[in-house]
């Protein structure tokens, strides 16, 4: 296993890790998770459908006409500690409209839990964010919901939740869901890992900064171009995290190489920053990705090859090396323990936005033992669709 271990941290070269990094990010905004991920979607009824039927969520919410909401349609669905919110237009204007139009389907706010949202606002505010909404109190029947947001990278907002005076489903001016269909079963998803924000060619540094100075959070790795690389392309990466470590965001850009890299393409078809991926985490990726699998939920393949070397680099890591290559799961190790992960192909017609799956072991790294192999796979996606 020693062998292994070094192995795995050969892994990493190129790859700059922070361990003090929790304990360099600021204290003076307390953020005690991730609260909800509101998606803007052309079809917010059927993007329900979709989470539930394939994915497992439980729709418990809903805003719309049939409760005097006259622009818009909301469903919340939920599963353990993830708590997503699709949202679509219900008229050809206003911003909302205007976002579906120009990026299609695609994350308009990670919302954080907080015990002040003035504060957090402030805070915010005074060290260089933009507004997005002051500090507002939403009341209704079952208490009062307290909300602020700020803007990052592309029209991607931060939403500061304070539910402690609120009792309710999710918020005033939603109906609770008594009667949702039933969800299928099988898979595990329990929490959201990381966040993955895309910004455009010298934009890292940019929002690396914004995240530190504005937020409180600390860098915790730095992957450059030798790291993430192929023969035609290649990314940088920043990962930035808060001070108690259970908010994760890696920032990426493209950097130069003979074709487009997925960060570019990405940029092109949304035609702005944004967010490109978001990681849920299981403790059974095995049954998790068989049960999406089966229902249809599409995911990258990677080459026998892969599978081949695999054991010699990572070791035991509790799972066949036969299965994992079946379900088409990948496997790194790092000092700390190893992960398991895989990604799906683009979950909506345009290729941007995509879900990874992660089972970490230890390991609080992003499997960069797996990126080549993972971006020449993303590369075979890129050329079918005429965009590598």
């Amino acid at each position: 296993m020693t062998d292994t271990l070094t192995r795995g941290a050969a892994n990493q070269a190129g790859a700059h890790v922070n361990p003090n990094a929790a304990a360099e990010a600021q204290d003076f905004l307390p953020l005690k998770g991730i609260d909800h991920v509101e998606f803007w979607v052309g079809n917010a009824k059927q993007a329900a459908a979709y989470y539930r039927a394939l994915w497992g969520f439980t729709p418990v919410a809903y805003a719309g006409l049939e409760t005097g909401v006259r622009d818009r349609a909301s469903y919340v669905l939920v599963q353990n500690d993830i708590r997503f919110v699709f949202t679509a237009p219900l008229t050809p204007d206003g911003e909302l409209a205007e976002h579906v139009r120009q990026h299609g389907d695609g994350v308009h706010d990670i919302a954080f839990a907080v015990d002040d949202v003035a504060s957090a606002w402030e805070e915010t505010t005074k060290r260089g964010a933009r507004s997005a909404l002051e500090p507002t109190d939403y009341a209704g029947q079952k208490g009062t919901l307290r909300r602020s947001a700020i803007h990052t990278y592309g029209e991607v907002i931060h939403s500061f939740i304070d539910r402690s005076d609120y009792h309710g489903t999710f918020a005033p001016g939603y109906h609770k869901i008594k009667t949702p269909a039933a969800a299928a079963t099988g898979q595990s998803l329990l929490e959201v890992d990381h966040c993955v924000g895309n910004v455009a060619l010298g934009d890292m540094n940019r929002f690396v900064d914004f995240y530190k100075d504005v937020l409180g959070f600390s860098q915790l790795i730095h992957y450059d171009d030798k790291v993430i690389h192929t023969e035609y392309s290649a990314l940088m990466s920043k990962v930035m995290q808060n001070g108690n470590g259970r908010i994760k965001f890696p920032i990426n850009e493209p950097a130069a190489g003979k074709k487009k890299s997925q960060i570019q393409e990405f940029l092109d078809w949304y035609l702005d920053e944004g967010t490109q991926h978001i990681a849920l985490r299981t403790e059974d990726i095995v049954g998790t990705v068989r049960a999406l699998k089966a229902r249809g939920v599409e995911f990258l393949g990677m080459p026998h090859a892969y599978y081949q070397s695999l054991p010699e680099r990572v070791g035991d890591v509790g799972v066949p090396m036969q299965t994992l290559e079946e379900l088409g799961i990948e496997a790194d190790r790092d000092e700390e323990g190893y992960l398991l992960q895989i990604f799906t192909k683009p979950v909506q017609d345009r290729p941007t936005f995509f879900f990874e799956i992660i089972e970490r072991h230890g390991s609080r790294g992003f499997g960069v033992g797996n990126f080549k192999a993972l971006f020449e796979a993303i590369e075979i996606e890129q050329a079918k669709r005429g965009n590598l």
